[in-house]
């Protein structure tokens, strides 16, 4: 399974976000660590607020954090949440569909791929949480 550059941003944000619980972030802070697109990572951050992942204060010392613990957080459903769909293939037009095993099979395949990020939470990829911390100190942050 190959997954979105949407859902590959949201984790970035929830793993730098996890990493730095003590403060609020920026937006442009989280785009300069990863040296990725700021306008990307609105949208990102906007859904994750929207599931209630993520929290933003607005205003001069605003900015975002996490929402709830990391350890409350499940990575299976965050990737169901940035997925638009989680099908593997489009079975639907095949004209060969009602017959065929291989649907069966994919579907057997993907509910094995997320029952394995189910049983993961932010907490548990932030497990080193200073390594990744001194990682980003080797990029510089913009405030």
């Amino acid at each position: 399974m190959h997954l979105t550059r949407y859902t590959d941003y949201a984790m970035r944000v929830l793993l730098y976000l996890g990493a730095r619980p003590d403060r609020l972030c920026s937006i442009a802070e989280v785009a300069a660590a990863y040296g990725i697109s700021q306008n990307h990572l609105m949208k990102v951050v906007s859904d994750l607020g929207q599931a209630g992942v993520v929290a933003s204060t607005r205003g001069r010392s605003g900015g975002i954090r996490l929402a709830r613990p990391a350890a409350d957080i499940n990575v299976g459903a965050v990737v169901r949440r940035t997925e638009a769909g989680t099908d593997l293939v489009d079975c639907g037009r095949c004209v060969i569909a009602p017959a065929c095993g291989l649907t069966g099979v994919l579907a057997e395949a993907l509910a094995a791929f997320l029952a394995v990020l189910d049983r993961y939470t932010l907490a548990d990829i932030l497990s080193r949480r200073g390594d990744i911390g001194r990682l980003f100190l080797e990029r510089p942050a913009v405030h």
